[in-house]
């Protein structure tokens, strides 16, 4: 069910109980951002101006940055902005490309916007989108300056990845030397290491098993720093309300100069995890979301840095201690074990955004086949992906280990948080532009004040890259590079396949003189085509002239949605005339969709086509002629709905019955000639015929595509998954075709 159907029947108690839950999921990482925030604003020179006036003014900067930033930008206009329920950047993007046709994805086919979530709201184009769409029709090079923008906040949203746990942690635990003053510096970066360790090692059991307790976690944590704000500024200074006031940001630049714009990138970490919030958004409904944000944490939060602002007014000295200096000393310890385990659910929940963000790159071509298995039954968006989990657990260590100091991660962090939100923010005015339709001053208005907003604290924390704010640099550089490097050659492999297809009628024709003949079972051959016959099976058959009695050319390709229903996931057509026994399955994923390692693929490949020979006939007007061959595009009426693993899949359109046993069919009813063929070949075995591309460039080419695509290419293609891999083929029912391909 989509969210947007969901809330229209949802009562009051349930998007109160999906508001509880959403906050241990969603608001972990935001949360937390009290332990540190102060510590890193008045870091460096800042320190020296710790007076009232100073305090006021960092105070009234992080209540105006949470209220237009998290509040009003992603509350009330970004969460709007949902592709079928889902939030971040993947999802604007996609939405963008359906409604502007900017796709970057090969196989993009007609029939592809017939699918269920792929309906756009039909209205009338503006000037202002008609213009846009076609600026990016006309000008290839801006959909790839959009595509590198948008890999560019999807590479700094995996390196909140790394400096999330790696800051929460060792914040959180740091707080021990306020008790345990002789504490050495090594055993507080130990005991974080630990805690790193323990928490990805347990990652490959999924958050399903403890995720209940995540909320009542962060629901205690939020009362808990609510409370001592109160407690604090009643204890202090009452006064601190005044701070509210826009007038102290005034003041605290007078005072300051440079040194308050350069603090403002401590500042902008009170809003680390607002994107978070946003690409949650698919977990759970907006409104329970919204819900649990503005009635409890915004309310909380804010009375925390109110609190935190009181106790640093009387106690000038203790501003680099301040989160735990402020909490009274008959519940330190409590709230010091709360705190513990905040920052390990706020870790928790950033790590699997990152799972989720490398699995959605991998559906758009956008990074190497990975290992992705389902830690969950019943939730098909928990996910754990080995490779990628114990780099970041690498990386966490390091920047541990090699910094030690929260104030230089906080700089790297909050470099990493604003940019994300500025790709946001472009991508956001895009939308109200091609997808909303609204009018041209309010997207500019939008677009300058939160911009501008954004660019202020960015080209603070760019101060700050010699202090820590390289890491996000490095790290996206490298994750860039990766994506774009695969992406480019993924593209010119397809390109390759789509130049040197060939065709059915040349095949059949060398049939006589290579002696070809057809052996009993069914082929499957893998291809990157959606349409035409691919080199790969030219060369295959001319080297073994034998080829099976039913033949099938399978491609799985992504579509531009979120998700594809089990109803529309395959398409079948035929390649070539009837007498060929050749067909064509397209089986089409959205970008969070996850192929299931235990999908009974084949049976349930061989019903559809059963299913499409019996009705083949029904529907004259659907053929079509194709290129190079005669292919007839339909997709079946009936639905093909897939099995679960232990249970049967049943086509009951037709009685036709497929068991893990194999296909049965009762007697009282006759099945075509053709169909009981290939149920036939069926039971006489299917083989897997996969072709290996080895991608290499030119003579001509330039030092620097020699080295991406003769160097990293074919080191990520020969050290990540392989295509069988991915599609759990058997081996014993496996044939490689080997090629290689100059790009």
């Amino acid at each position: 069910m989509k969210p947007e159907n969901f809330l229209k029947r949802v009562s009051c108690t349930t998007v109160v109980s999906l508001a509880y839950q959403s906050l241990g999921v969603v608001y972990g990482d935001l949360s937390t951002s009290p332990l540190y925030v102060y510590k890193t604003a008045f870091s460096g020179k800042l320190s020296l101006h710790e007076n009232d006036e100073e305090i006021y003014g960092v105070l009234s900067f992080i209540f105006w940055t949470f209220t237009l930033i998290a509040l009003l930008k992603y509350v009330f206009v970004v969460m709007s902005a949902d592709d079928n329920g889902e939030g971040g950047t993947v999802a604007l993007y996609s939405l963008l490309c359906r409604h502007a046709r900017l796709s970057t994805l090969p196989n993009q086919q007609a029939t592809d916007e017939k699918l269920s979530s792929y309906a756009t709201d039909g209205s009338a184009d503006t000037w202002q989108s008609s213009g846009l769409k076609a600026l990016f029709e006309k000008h290839q090079r801006f959909s790839n300056m959009l595509l590198i923008f948008v890999l560019l906040g999807t590479s700094m949203a995996i390196g909140d990845g790394v400096l999330t746990p790696t800051i929460s942690v060792l914040s959180a635990v740091s707080g021990v030397q306020v008790k345990i003053r002789e504490l050495h510096e090594n055993y507080v970066v130990l005991i974080s290491c630990v805690i790193l360790v323990g928490l990805f090692s347990l990652q490959h059991h999924g958050t399903h098993r403890v995720a209940f307790i995540f909320a009542p976690i962060v629901t205690t944590w939020l009362l808990c720093i609510s409370s001592i704000g109160i407690y604090n500024i009643f204890q202090w200074n009452p006064h601190i309300f005044n701070a509210l006031s826009p007038v102290y940001m005034l003041k605290f630049f007078r005072s300051t100069g440079i040194d308050g714009w350069i603090s403002l990138g401590g500042v902008v970490l009170s809003i680390t995890g607002v994107e978070t919030m946003f690409a949650d958004l698919g977990h759970f409904s907006s409104l329970s979301i919204k819900v649990a944000f503005t009635f409890l944490v915004y309310p909380c939060l804010i009375l925390a840095y109110m609190g935190e602002a009181a106790f640093l007014t009387k106690h000038h000295e203790d501003i680099q201690r301040s989160f735990y200096k402020a909490i009274p000393e008959a519940v330190f310890w409590p709230v010091f074990i709360v705190a513990t385990f905040a920052a390990i659910v706020g870790s928790q929940a950033v790590i699997s955004a990152t799972f989720s963000i490398i699995s959605q790159c991998c559906a758009l071509n956008c990074f190497p086949s990975v290992k992705i298995i389902h830690t969950s039954s019943k939730i098909c968006g928990q996910i754990y992906i080995p490779e990628v989990n114990w780099m970041l657990m690498c990386l966490c260590l390091a920047v541990t280990i090699g910094l030690r100091d929260t104030n230089m991660i906080g700089h790297a962090y909050g470099l990493a948080v604003t940019t994300v939100m500025l790709v946001t923010t472009c991508l956001m005015g895009q939308v109200m532009i091609t997808v909303w339709k609204q009018r041209i001053f309010i997207v500019v208005a939008f677009l300058l004040f939160f911009g501008s907003v954004e660019l202020l604290y960015i080209s603070a924390c760019v101060y700050k890259i010699p202090e820590g704010g390289w890491i996000p640099l490095v790290l996206s550089f490298i994750f860039m590079a990766v994506m774009y490097i695969w992406n480019y050659g993924t593209m010119k492999k397809h390109d390759f396949d789509m130049e040197n297809k060939v065709s059915m009628d040349s095949i059949v024709a060398l049939g006589p003189s290579l002696g070809m003949v057809r052996v009993p079972g069914i082929g499957l051959v893998y291809t990157n085509l959606a349409t035409g016959v691919p080199a790969i099976f030219g060369h295959f058959v001319t080297n073994l002239p034998a080829f099976h009695q039913v033949l099938v050319f399978v491609c799985i390709k992504s579509v531009q949605v979120p998700h594809v229903s089990e109803n529309e996931r395959l398409l079948i057509s035929r390649v070539g005339l009837k007498e060929y026994g050749m067909f064509r399955c397209i089986v089409r994923y959205g970008y969070k969709d996850l192929q299931q390692e235990n999908y009974d693929f084949e049976n349930t490949l061989v019903s559809a086509i059963v299913q499409f020979v019996e009705t083949e006939g029904e529907d004259e007007s659907s053929r079509e002629a194709g290129d190079m061959d005669i292919e007839v595009l339909h997709a079946p009426e009936h639905p093909v709905k897939n099995s679960n693993c232990n249970e049967k899949l049943k086509q009951s359109s037709y009685g036709t019955q497929v068991t893990k046993s194999g296909i049965r069919h009762p007697e009282n009813f006759m099945l075509k000639d053709e169909s009981l063929e290939i149920l036939k070949a069926k039971e006489s075995g299917v083989a897997y015929i996969i072709g290996h591309s080895y991608a290499k460039a030119k003579k001509s080419s330039t030092i620097l595509k020699k080295f991406a695509i003769n160097v990293v290419y074919a080191f990520l293609s020969k050290n990540f998954r392989e295509p069988e891999v991915g599609l759990n083929v058997p081996h014993a029912s496996l044939l490689e075709v080997g090629m290689v391909y100059y790009v």
